[in-house]
């Protein structure tokens, strides 16, 4: 079976691990401290702040810029759960708004018509790696005076004009084992801005300025050096592991398009493809077994929007979003790592082009 995702792991990460558990320091240590420098040297950004998960890099950033009870934040409905749920973790409410049919990203249009008195951010989510339209985006923000905080958790490298997502607002990334770079568990927040750098270090540590001082509230979101250790020998593999995704994409591409929806990128952006997202108008579970069948591991990202899981509808945030909902009945994802070898690429658009016949 060809896997839809695959952790690259190696002597590096287990040498650097062994490294760490030798020491006996395992708590948030130099090892982070490094490991931030280098992020925000990747990310053009003076500020990068490790943390526990993707989720808690969007939970403190909401935090930190001090949005809750009462405000809204404009988000995606076509996104992993964990996009809206910090939203309702910090006391706002989440609108929700259409996608773009092509690249999946939330429509600025849409953006537009949904800005009230009570919106405090825009939210948009980078979704595949895919970059939203972040010069539409940041026009909204600074237009109204309101926050652009980017779900950037599937667009490690991703750019628009050689700018890096995750410096149009606050970038929030993850490293959960799937992604495009993995430190086991664990997320970052990017930022130009050192207030809102100085209050998620503050925010994820209980609070402490310094140790046994605490001058607010906090939680327990820190990273630690053993994901730090694996994360340094990751961020050096990313260039290459970005390239070969990319290189995937185009072989898929090239041969797919003629017969479905491939995925698109708009022109300037640089799509890193943690996902690779066909659309399939009809008998998608049957696709999918067929490709199981034959060897092709396949998945849904996302089988149902935000807007209509239990939970959302149960808090009275259900909507028409008629292209997410259209999306969600139709996306399929094909492997794309970079692990795939030229007999998996091949053999993938073999038995997907057998099914489009």
């Amino acid at each position: 079976m060809i896997p839809i995702a695959r952790p690259l792991l190696g002597a590096e990460e287990e040498a650097a691990v062994s490294r760490i558990i030798r020491s006996g320091q395992l708590a948030q240590g130099k090892q982070v401290e490094t490991f931030e420098h280098l992020f925000a040297e990747l990310c053009h950004v003076s500020e990068a702040v490790a943390v526990s998960s993707g989720t808690a890099a969007l939970h403190l950033t909401l935090l930190a810029h001090g949005i809750g009870p009462g405000d809204e934040v404009i988000t995606t409905p076509f996104s992993f759960a964990a996009t809206a749920n910090t939203i309702l973790l910090v006391g706002a409410t989440p609108v929700f708004v259409d996608i773009e049919p092509d690249t999946y990203n939330i429509d600025p249009m849409e953006v537009a018509a949904a800005i009230t008195a009570r919106t405090r951010a825009i939210m948009p989510v980078h979704l595949y790696g895919n970059p939203a339209d972040m010069y539409a985006l940041q026009h909204l923000a600074r237009q109204h005076n309101i926050v652009l905080i980017e779900d950037a958790c599937q667009a490690h490298a991703a750019s628009i004009e050689g700018q890096p997502v995750g410096t149009f607002g606050t970038g929030c990334f993850s490293f959960y084992p799937t992604k495009n770079m993995t430190t086991g568990e664990g997320g970052m927040v990017t930022t130009n801005d050192p207030l809102v750098a100085e209050r998620v270090r503050l925010l994820r540590n209980q609070g402490q300025k310094e140790r046994y001082t605490h001058i607010s509230n906090g939680y327990n979101m820190r990273m630690t050096e053993i994901e730090a250790a694996i994360g340094l020998v990751q961020l050096q593999k990313l260039p290459q592991f970005t390239e070969q995704r990319i290189a995937n994409a185009s072989y898929l591409t090239e041969r797919l398009s003629p017969y479905l929806q491939t995925p698109v990128a708009r022109p300037g952006s640089r799509h890193v493809y943690h996902q690779y997202t066909i659309r399939v108008p009809e008998d998608r579970v049957g696709w999918m077994q067929q490709l199981s069948q034959r060897g092709v591991g396949t998945a849904i990202h996302y089988p149902r929007p935000i807007h209509q899981q239990p939970f959302y509808m149960e808090q009275g945030l259900s909507a028409s979003l008629p292209i997410a909902e259209q999306a969600a009945r139709e996306v399929l994802s094909l492997p794309v790592h970079p692990a795939l070898s030229q007999d998996d690429l091949a053999t993938i658009v073999r038995e997907v082009i057998a099914l489009c016949h």
